[in-house]
């Protein structure tokens, strides 16, 4: 007859639930930030090949997750934070000098550039020579950057290609921010 220490012994076998709950606190940290792609690609082989808590807590040691009142208490500022600076942005926008949309029956682009032939000619040492075009097309307004060096953006984004602006639109070419207003 033998003996119970004559058999090697194994620990049991992890849970589902357990691995479960360490992929989901990979998965966290992934989209939080705290872990890169190949980190959390190499953890999440190691989450599935363990074979006991200890594994998958090392695994997870540095990914603290967080309670259910902090995500709260967090998200609550964050929201705070957000409307901080929604609202300068739009105290800011207010502030901005108006740039006249030409009268719609205008046959040509409005021009803008530091080019002496521009229709809006703008010196400043960030706005490209032909910098941008503003045109009329199906009744909407259509603003394109021609290559500019410092970009054009509407409302924050910069523009590739066409971006379709209205009246109150916050434009910019390179550091010269204006507001689109109709009369």
């Amino acid at each position: 007859m033998t003996s119970s220490f004559e058999f090697q012994t194994y620990p049991a076998r992890l849970s589902d639930a357990e691995r479960d709950r360490a992929l989901r606190v990979l998965r966290e940290g992934v989209a939080l930030g705290r872990l890169s792609h190949d980190t959390f690609v190499l953890r999440m082989e190691l989450a599935l090949a363990a074979r006991t808590s200890d594994e998958l807590a090392a695994l997870t040691a540095d990914l603290r997750t967080e309670s259910r009142w902090s995500r709260l208490l967090f998200g609550a500022v964050e929201a705070a934070s957000g409307f901080t600076v929604r609202l300068r942005r739009a105290w800011q926008v207010e502030r901005l000098p108006k740039l006249l949309l030409p009268r719609p029956d205008s046959p040509y682009p409005l021009r803008i550039g530091r080019d002496p032939a521009s229709g809006l000619r703008l010196s400043h040492e960030t706005v490209s020579r032909v910098h941008a075009e503003l045109t009329r097309q199906g009744g909407l307004w259509v603003l394109r950057d021609l290559g500019s060096t410092n970009g054009t953006s509407v409302n924050g984004r910069r523009v590739i290609g066409t971006a379709v602006v209205q009246d109150g639109d916050q434009v910019s070419f390179g550091r010269m921010a204006f507001r689109l207003a109709v009369d």
